[in-house]
């Protein structure tokens, strides 16, 4: 198990543990997981013990724990990510988009073409169907009160976010993908 967590290197952040922004970017992925892929939710279980990570997030509790650190969420837990915890969602995150490589560049593309032609985006049935999945999770999963919510009040913000998480996604799938996400969530964090 150390062996694969000690493939994303220690940030010196304060405290050894996630700060803010990256837990909301981490749970703002799998959520973007969760709209590309119905059964992402038992995927992230069975890869977290394929990987043999379970020691460090036990069961779907644990998960649902470790996701609800995420300050936007509407049941938002009030304790640290630690830095262990956030490498394994992070490799989680990696694992599955690698499985969905093709539907993300197929999306992706699908994107570039309607913006190219000025075309609205429910032209594209998929990725119609992705952004209204992950607008749906994204307004049952978040509290509408807070401020980092309030920005993406409207279908076109929240559809901007959905697209970047798939660009974010395709880094993934690439060589050292978990190194290069992990290494951006701690981008101007590192105390």
């Amino acid at each position: 198990m150390s062996l694969i967590l000690d493939s994303l290197p220690d940030p010196n952040v304060l405290g050894e543990v996630c700060p803010r922004r990256s837990r909301m970017q981490i749970d703002f992925l799998l959520l973007a997981l969760e709209a590309l892929d119905l059964k992402a939710s038992e995927a992230m279980l069975s890869t977290v013990k394929d990987l043999e990570l379970d020691s460090v997030i036990p069961g779907r509790v644990g998960l649902w724990l470790v996701r609800s650190t995420n300050p936007l969420r509407r049941s938002n837990q009030r304790r640290p990510l630690s830095l262990s915890e956030a490498k394994v969602l992070v490799l989680v995150a990696c694992h599955l988009a690698r499985r969905l490589t093709v539907l993300i560049r197929q999306l992706l593309l699908g994107y570039q073409q309607l913006s190219d032609k000025q075309l609205a985006l429910e032209h594209h049935f998929r990725l119609a169907d992705y952004l209204s999945r992950f607008r749906a999770h994204f307004r049952a999963r978040m509290n509408p009160r807070r401020a980092g919510v309030v920005v993406y009040s409207t279908d076109e913000k929240l559809d901007e976010l959905a697209i970047e998480l798939l660009s974010q996604l395709l880094l993934c799938t690439g060589t050292n993908g978990p190194q290069r996400l992990w290494s951006s969530l701690f981008d101007g964090e590192v105390a």
